[in-house]
């Protein structure tokens, strides 16, 4: 049984394509985790997510220690027998979710109390306790719990922040290795933070790595601070963790983002933005995002993207989906949000075969040309 192996089949400039062994089964990097943030990407079906390409999916400990509960969820044999979802899963800490979703928190040495967003009871979370909620979800790649603060912070508040964090990886990281049979099967990632601040993100690092863990997680970007300032931040920040490890960009994000950080090292990415868009009436194309609500798709008997190759470009016209959108109708959801996890397995696919054959920078500026058209040519 492989527990967890990452191997570069190839280098081009800082990105590099490879693979992650895991006993569910490999991961082909650069990689993009569909969001199931309640044990569901939001109007896709397990298999048909399988189909658009995703080799792991994404679980929000936050979301299914409130419902349905983690200890519930093992109760029902874990999250991979809950939601039929038989390949890797990657669980986040919960952290984002306390200190962005909670109206009520309490930081402490210890963790983080909170009231729930759903029904205002109060809870703690510490890093033990979100390394118990993932242990009994059944998560394949266990995330650090850190603490989350502004980038427009003052430099005082994100080192304190960075420093709490990196006591509580080393907590996390104990509570991990006595997880008994399930450390034995399964993976610890840790995340590091300090802002967009050079010297912490360094020392941030330096504490990971002396801790030490199975990938690295770049933490505490696309929270507002823009793409000029992130990928600012992306110059250096994967450079400072460690090269034989997967290095993870949370919460990213747009597909000019994603490509923009692939040239910059970075391996494995996660967004609520394909599905989230897909619902709202966003698709993405090659030549840019769309919007199927306009007026000018009411009558457009062409694909939403003519150089995509799935089912729902296949088989449906933009006027149909237009008119799903418009009527309100749930299948019009699902078709979007289908073609959209389709679009970025898609563009992780095209990432991986570009470094894979040295012309990752001649594909990354065609995207990005094709991509500023903004839909106008799609």
């Amino acid at each position: 049984m492989t527990r967890f192996a990452f191997t570069i089949a190839a280098i081009d400039g800082r990105a590099r394509t490879g693979t992650i062994a895991m006993a569910r089964g490999e991961i082909r990097t650069p990689a993009f985790m569909p969001v199931g943030t309640a044990a569901t990407v939001k109007a896709m079906k397990p298999g048909d997510v399988r189909a658009a390409g995703a080799d792991i999916i994404l679980g929000n400990t936050y979301h299914l220690m409130l419902r349905p509960g983690a200890e519930r969820v093992a109760r029902l044999g874990g999250l991979h027998a809950f939601m039929a979802w038989d390949r890797p899963i990657l669980t986040d800490s919960g952290g984002y979710q306390v200190m962005s979703l909670s109206e009520l928190t309490k930081r402490s040495e210890e963790g983080v109390a909170f009231a729930s967003h759903l029904d205002g009871r109060r809870h703690l979370i510490t890093p033990e306790r979100s390394i118990e909620i993932q242990r009994l979800l059944g998560s394949n790649i266990v995330m650090a719990f850190d603490e989350l603060v502004p980038t427009t912070s003052t430099r005082e508040v994100q080192a304190a922040a960075m420093e709490r964090s990196m006591r509580w990886a080393r907590r996390s990281r104990d509570a991990f290795d006595a997880g008994g049979d399930h450390a034995a099967r399964n993976a610890v990632f840790g995340i590091q933070q300090g802002a967009l601040d050079e010297g912490l993100r360094c020392a941030s690092a330096d504490a990971l790595i002396d801790i030490g863990f199975d990938g690295y997680a770049i933490g505490g970007l696309a929270v507002g601070e823009g793409q000029e300032a992130m990928f600012a931040c992306l110059d250096y920040a994967p450079q400072q963790l460690p090269a034989d490890r997967p290095r993870y960009l949370m919460g990213v994000g747009k597909p000019d983002d994603i490509v923009g950080a692939v040239e910059r090292g970075v391996d494995m990415f996660d967004c609520v933005l394909p599905t989230r868009s897909g619902r709202t009436g966003q698709a993405f194309t090659r030549a840019g995002p769309i919007n199927i609500r306009n007026a000018r798709f009411a009558e457009d008997t062409g694909p939403l993207d003519p150089a995509c190759a799935c089912a729902v470009c296949a088989t449906w016209s933009r006027a149909y989906l237009h008119h799903l959108v418009r009527s309100g109708e749930i299948l019009g959801a699902m078709l979007m949000t289908e073609h959209n996890i389709a679009f970025y397995q898609a563009l992780m696919a095209d990432l991986r075969a570009a470094i894979a054959e040295g012309r990752l920078a001649s594909f990354a500026a065609d995207f990005r040309t094709r991509y500023a058209a903004k839909g106008e040519k799609a």
